[in-house]
Formats: C-alpha cells, sequence, structure tokens
C-alpha cells in the first residue's frame, strides 16, 4: 500500500506542474497589450500636441503676415502722397527754357563774381603797397628831422636803410631813380662821423665832480741855506732872534728876486664862488656838448680854462691834471656838418605821384567796362 500511495504524490505534483505551465502566459499578454495601448495613447497625445503647436505657429506666421501687409499697406500709402508731392513740385518748376536762362544768368554772375574778386585782390594788393610807400616817405622825413634838429647820424642812417628796403621789395623799375638817391645818401650817412657826445658829456661830468675836492696849494719856501741861523754864532745872545725869525720865516718870507706874481690865497666863501664858477662853465659845456652847440661848447670850456688858470695856483697838480683834461676836450667835435636829404626826399615824392597817377589812368577803363556790364546784369 505504501508503494501505490507514494505514485499518487508523484502523480499530483505532474499534474500540478503542467497547470502552473498552461496559465502563465496570459498575464504576460495583457501586459503587452497595455503597453502598447499605453504607447499607442502616448503617440496621439504627442500627435495631438504637434498639431496645437503647428495650430499655434501657423497663427503667429499669420499675424505677422497680417502685420507685414498693413506696414506695406502704410508705405505704399506714403509712397502715394510723395509721389503727389513730388508731382506737385515738378508742377511748379519752370520749364526747360527758363532753367537754361537762369543757368545762363548764374554763369554771369559767376563770372563777374570772379572779376570783382580780381579786382579786389588788385585794389588791396595796390592799397599794401600804397602804405608801405607811404611809411617809406615817413621814414625819410624822419631821418630828416633827425639830422636837422639832433645831427643823429646813426638813427637817420637805419632810417634812410628801411626806406631803401621798401623800395626793394616793391620790385619797380619805376623807382630806380628814387633808390639811387636813397643809395647816394646812403652812402654820404656811412662816410660821416658820429661825434661821441654821449662821451663827452659823461667826461665833462667827471670834471665837474672832481671841482668840490679841489684846493689852494699854498706857496711854500724852499731854503737855500740863507738862514739867518747861519749868521750867527752858537751861544750867542743873537741866536734866539735867529731862532724866533726862522719860526716866523715860515710864515712871512721876502723874495728880492722873484719872477713871477703872487696871488692870494682862497679860502672861505671866495673859494666856494670860483669852484662855483667853475662848475657851472662845466655843466654849460655838457649841455652844449649834448645839444651839438660848437660855438658854446667852445666858449663854456674857455671860461673853465681861464677860471683854473686865475684862480689857482699852476703848480697844484689837480689843477695841472683838470687844466690838461679841458685842453684834450675842447679839441673834441660836438658838431658834424650832416648831408642832405631833400633831394633823396624829393626822389621818393616824385615816384609816389607817378605811380598814383599810373594808377588812376589804369583804374579808368576797368570802371567803364563794369558800368558797361552792369545794366545787363541787372534784370
Amino acid at each position: 500500500m505504501s508503494e501505490t500511495a507514494l505514485p499518487k504524490d508523484d502523480v499530483q505534483p505532474a499534474l500540478e506542474a503542467p497547470v502552473e505551465t498552461v496559465n502563465s502566459p496570459e498575464p504576460r499578454r495583457g501586459n503587452g497589450l497595455a503597453i502598447l495601448a499605453l504607447l499607442v495613447g502616448a503617440a496621439g497625445v504627442a500627435v495631438g500636441g504637434w498639431g496645437v503647436w503647428q495650430m499655434r505657429s501657423l497663427q503667429v506666421n499669420t499675424q505677422q503676415q497680417v502685420a507685414q501687409l498693413q506696414a506695406l499697406s502704410d508705405q505704399a500709402q506714403s509712397l502715394k502722397l510723395n509721389e503727389q508731392r513730388l508731382t506737385a513740385r515738378l508742377e511748379q518748376m519752370p520749364g526747360a527754357d527758363e532753367l537754361d536762362a537762369r543757368q545762363r544768368l548764374v554763369t554771369q554772375l559767376q563770372g563777374d563774381q570772379q572779376r570783382l574778386n580780381q579786382r579786389l585782390e588788385t585794389v588791396l594788393g595796390a592799397s599794401r603797397k600804397d602804405w608801405r610807400l607811404a611809411e617809406a616817405e615817413h621814414l625819410l622825413r624822419l631821418a630828416s628831422l633827425r639830422l636837422s634838429a639832433l645831427q643823429d647820424i646813426s638813427s637817420a642812417r637805419a632810417l634812410v636803410q628801411g626806406a631803401d628796403e621798401i623800395l626793394r621789395e616793391q620790385n619797380d623799375p619805376g623807382a630806380f631813380a628814387a633808390r639811387e638817391q636813397l643809395a647816394k645818401s646812403l652812402a654820404a650817412l656811412r662816410s660821416t662821423e658820429q661825434p661821441d657826445r654821449t662821451g663827452l658829456f659823461l667826461k665833462l661830468g667827471a670834471l665837474r665832480d672832481q671841482v668840490a675836492e679841489l684846493t689852494e696849494l699854498a706857496p711854500e719856501y724852499h731854503d737855500r741855506g740863507d738862514s739867518l741861523l747861519g749868521l750867527t754864532a752858537d751861544g750867542d745872545g743873537a741866536s734866539r732872534w735867529a731862532q724866533w725869525w726862522d719860526q716866523v720865516s715860515r710864515y712871512i718870507r721876502i723874495d728880492f728876486n722873484a719872477d713871477k706874481n703872487i696871488r692870494p690865497l682862497l679860502a672861505g666863501q671866495s673859494l666856494t664862488q670860483v669852484r662855483l664858477a667853475l662848475s657851472l662853465a662845466i655843466e654849460q659845456a655838457q649841455w652844449a656838448a649834448l645839444n651839438g652847440q660848437a660855438p658854446v661848447y667852445s666858449q663854456a670850456l674857455t671860461e673853465a680854462r681861464d677860471v683854473l688858470k686865475g684862480s689857482f695856483n699852476q703848480d697844484n697838480p689837480q689843477s695841472q691834471v683838470m687844466l690838461e683834461q679841458l685842453n684834450e676836450l675842447s679839441k673834441q667835435p660836438v658838431t658834424v656838418l650832416t648831408p642832405d636829404l631833400a633831394t633823396t626826399l624829393s626822389a621818393v615824392q616824385g615816384y609816389l605821384e607817378r605811380r598814383n597817377v599810373n594808377a588812376e589812368e589804369s583804374v579808368k577803363p576797368a570802371a567803364k567796362a563794369a558800368a558797361g556790364v552792369t545794366p545787363e546784369t541787372s534784370p
């Protein structure tokens, strides 16, 4: 019985095993269908979303196209308005004949403007030259005045040189005669020596400062051995008298063989007056030297020398030195014979007059031509 029971147990698992194997494929098929259904649903949703997106993009494109159409319509409207305005302007513009006439007038006006510019440049250039020539004439007048009033050779030479440079800038053959006279005047001025008036003034001033230090020299007695002391013996009573006489003889001397006049010594107010007279004479010589007054200069120096000779001792070294310097200064010239610039000034003035006449004659034809052109251009 046990043997029969064992097979039953073996049969039951065998029967159960096929049942399990037969039922297992059914749930797997259901899952696949569900997954397939889900995929189909997702695809449908995706297709629906894509369709919605396409619809929205189409709507946006439609709106953009509508906006572009509206902009094109506005542009067309503005172009139409511009066309109408241009048409109105074209209707207002003159015709071809009138345009040709206006073009001719513009061309004529341009030519007249060019001629006026040329005339203006000519007039301005001529006026500049006239100013420069007038300046040259003024320089010559100044040079003549400096020579006649102050005898200033250096300044006159510089002024004449400036006038010659102005005429050279003109580059005009008509100025040959005037430049020739200028060259002669320059040569004469260069050959004339300028007196050193300033130097004379300063030298006289130095002498004038020395006048205050000028003193009178007292005459001295030189003992020749003939004193009374040698006539008396030592120890004698008369020796005291001789000594006293020797002391007194220092102040009083009697010279029986005097060969020149003895002048009294100057002191106090007399010496001051003499110094003042000498100082005034030298000051007058200074003024004459600075202003080129030769007679006054010579007379003042002569008075100064007379004061020195008449009031001061000739043995005084100060008086001797001052007298020598006054003699040297009296030989110096304070004036000079200046060249005459009247001929040169007349030559330059004649050149200016001829130039002005030629300029007036050249302007008359241009004025007539301008007067003839004016009626034609006035319309």
